[in-house]
């Protein structure tokens, strides 16, 4: 859509019904009220993360609605029939006649990553489609690479450091979290492995290879100093790996893992959607190059995949995956064929 048109018209801003509105660059919208002068929003790139993390509040019926809204807005824009939206409609209907079987919703505090991944350690291993997804990506990208100084940047349990190691590559292992670094440490004992953040390495200049960093970005709200970070470890020549997950709350750029900690605290982790345009962004702006670049889709679960159907206890969060099967022609309707992940591969400049 052109800039400085109204949605779904291409009637100028005076004469559509949508007249008076304040429009940034981006069509940033709401009415000017009268004797207002419009003003212009901030200057931002669309897929730019922002905003910071805060106390939230989640709903179990909010939650499925929205997922019934996604499923509709697709409908709308052709993907499905008539007797789907009568079957999407009937549902809202059916949720909506009983909402005290829902709860009353929790309001959630952030967690750090330490607090969530140290209380996640011992069964971060479990199968996880998401490893699936990625693995089919990174796992080639890696293979043809040859043994070197690698870096493996948020490297949690060391899923992709053994298999470093096991290629013949020095592998310095790095994570926030002693708790997944311990279970790393159980399969690595020889492996350099130690508490660090990604924008703020214990290696010097020029010193590696290659660097991996998987299913850890989402939770780093800027990358320009991840990306910073790398320019200076890597070697010019360098290969840098990336996998980021994609969001379950389709439109938002923030998506909540909701955790428990060790001392028995509930609260969500803060995880950001990062998008194509950012990481460009910050890749090019420290001397990367990009060789590839992969959205694996989601794919249609089997029978067996679903997690049983699950009504939060009273005070407890909801669990998105314990509430897609109580919608699931609601649920594929808003998920199916859209990005699981996103993979790079990128090279330092030499």
């Amino acid at each position: 859509m052109a800039r400085g048109t109204s949605f779904g018209s291409s009637r100028s801003p005076e004469k559509g019904p949508c007249s008076s509105y304040l429009r940034g660059p981006f069509h940033h919208f709401r009415p000017v009220r009268p004797g207002e002068k419009p003003v212009a929003a901030r200057p931002r790139f669309a897929d730019d993360a922002g905003m910071t993390a805060g106390a939230i509040y989640q709903h179990p019926l909010a939650y499925l609605l929205g997922l019934e809204g996604v499923a509709l807005m697709r409908a709308t824009a052709g993907e499905h029939d008539e007797a789907f939206v009568s079957e999407r409609i009937a549902e809202v209907r059916e949720l909506l006649a009983a909402p005290s079987h829902w709860g009353e919703g929790v309001t959630l505090s952030p967690l750090t990553a330490a607090e969530a991944y140290d209380a996640w350690a011992p069964s971060y291993d479990a199968p996880n489609s998401l490893f699936e997804y990625e693995e089919g990506v990174v796992g080639p990208i890696l293979e043809a690479l040859a043994p070197g100084v690698a870096v493996d940047a948020a490297c949690g349990t060391g899923r992709h450091a053994r298999a470093l190691a096991g290629r013949g590559h020095e592998v310095h292992g790095f994570d926030v979290s002693p708790g997944m670094l311990d279970v790393a440490r159980s399969h690595l004992p020889a492996a350099h492995l130690e508490v660090a953040d990604v924008s703020a390495l214990p290696m010097p200049d020029g010193s590696a290879d290659l660097m991996v960093n998987t299913l850890a970005l989402a939770h780093v709200e800027h990358l320009g100093p991840v990306f910073a970070e790398a320019a200076r470890v890597l070697r010019p020549g360098g290969h840098l790996v990336i996998s980021d997950s994609r969001s379950l709350f389709v439109g938002s750029r923030l998506y909540p893992l909701v955790k428990q900690t060790l001392d028995g605290r509930v609260g969500y982790l803060p995880t950001w959607r990062h998008g194509v345009g950012e990481y460009l962004r910050a890749a090019l702006a420290h001397g990367f190059e990009a060789l590839a670049c992969a959205e694996p889709v989601r794919e249609p679960l089997d029978a067996d995949d679903w997690d049983p159907p699950e009504v939060p206890e009273p005070g407890e969060p909801p669990n998105p995956w314990g509430l897609m099967p109580v919608v699931p022609q609601a649920t594929w309707a808003t998920y199916l064929g859209t990005p699981a992940l996103l993979v790079w591969h990128f090279r330092r400049r030499a």
